[in-house]
C-alpha cells in the first residue's frame, strides 16, 4: 500500500504518536525510527506492527518480518520524521512491557535508577552506556520524559530495546532493591569519597538525577553508599549522562580487571 497523501489519516495518527505520550500510552504501541534502531528492535525480538518506507530515501534494504508494510512519498514520510535527513525507515511497535517481579537477574546485578531525569537525550545516552556495560536493567524513577519518546529511543540508538527499562515509583523501586539485597550508589559532589575507591564488584544500584538538582532527598536518604567524581576545573559537576557512565564503566573494569 501506497501513501502520498499529507491528510491521511492513518500518516496523522503516526504524528500524533510521535509527539504525544498520551496517544502512545492509549495505543501500546511506539514509534521507532532509523534502520540501525529498528533492525537492534528486531534483535531483541521485537517485531513492528507496521513497518514504514520511502523508497526515494532508503539507501539501504531492511529484512525484518512485519505485520504490514506502508510505501510513503518523500513528503509523506519527511512529515512523520522528526529528524532533519530521515533514512526512509520507520515501524510502530508494541511497547515493551516489564516488571520488577520479571526482571531477571545476573549473580552480581548491576542497576542503574535514573531519577527524574528531564531530558531525552541525557536518558538515551544512559540507556545506550547501560546496556555497553551490560547492566541488569535501567530503574526510570519519577519520570519527567517517557521512556518511549522517539528522541529517547535515537540518543539510545535502539539501546532501550536491549536493555530492560521500567518507570517505576521510588518506594517501589527501594523496596525491590532492598528485597534483593542490592546496595544502593548515590553520585553527589557533596561526597567525600571518589568512585573510583568503592567496591563496586557486588550487587550495586547506581543513582543518578537531575543537572540542575541532583539526586532527590529520597534516594539520598536512602543510599548506602555516597560517591563523587574528581573535579578539577571550575564546574562542580558533569552532564548526568557522563557521570553516569564513568561509574558504570568502573564497575566493569573492577569486574573483569
Amino acid at each position: 500500500m501506497e501513501i502520498s497523501s499529507l491528510q491521511n489519516p492513518r500518516i496523522k495518527h503516526i504524528v500524533k504518536l510521535r509527539e504525544d505520550k498520551r496517544q502512545r500510552r492509549q495505543d501500546g504501541l511506539i514509534f521507532v525510527e532509523g534502520f540501525d534502531e529498528l533492525t537492534l528492535a528486531n534483535r531483541c525480538g521485537l517485531i513492528p506492527q507496521t513497518l514504514l518506507t520511502s523508497p526515494e530515501l532508503a539507501s539501504r534494504t531492511m529484512n525484518i518480518p512485519a505485520a504490514e508494510t506502508l510505501i510513503l512519498t518523500r513528503a509523506v514520510f519527511q512529515k512523520i520524521s522528526y529528524r532533519e535527513n530521515p533514512d526512509g525507515w520507520a515501524g510502530l511497535f508494541t511497547a515493551p512491557q516489564y516488571s520488577l517481579a520479571e526482571l531477571k537477574l545476573s549473580s552480581t546485578p548491576l542497576i542503574v535508577i535514573a531519577v527524574s531525569v528531564e531530558k531525552p537525550g541525557n536518558l538515551g545516552a544512559i540507556l545506550r552506556t547501560a546496556d555497553a556495560a551490560k547492566a541488569d536493567a535501567v530503574l526510570v524513577c519519577d519520570p519527567r520524559v517517557d521512556v518511549w519518546n522517539p528522541n529517547v529511543i535515537r540518543a539510545s540508538r535502539g539501546a532501550v530495546f536491549a536493555v530492560p527499562t521500567l518507570e517505576v515509583g521510588s518506594i517501589e523501586a527501594l523496596a525491590w532493591l532492598r528485597s534483593h539485597q542490592i546496595k544502593i550508589l548515590a553520585a553527589t559532589p557533596s561526597a567525600e569519597e571518589f568512585y573510583t575507591s568503592i567496591d563496586l564488584c557486588e550487587p550495586v544500584a547506581i543513582a543518578v538525577g537531575t543537572e540542575d538538582e541532583g539526586l532527590t532527598d529520597f534516594w539520598m536518604n536512602n543510599a548506602d553508599i555516597k560517591v563523587k567524581i574528581p573535579m578539577m576545573g571550575k564546574v562542580n559537576s558533569l552532564n548526568v549522562s557522563i557521570a553516569t557512565a564513568l561509574i558504570l564503566y568502573e564497575s566493569v573494569r573492577q569486574r573483569t580487571g
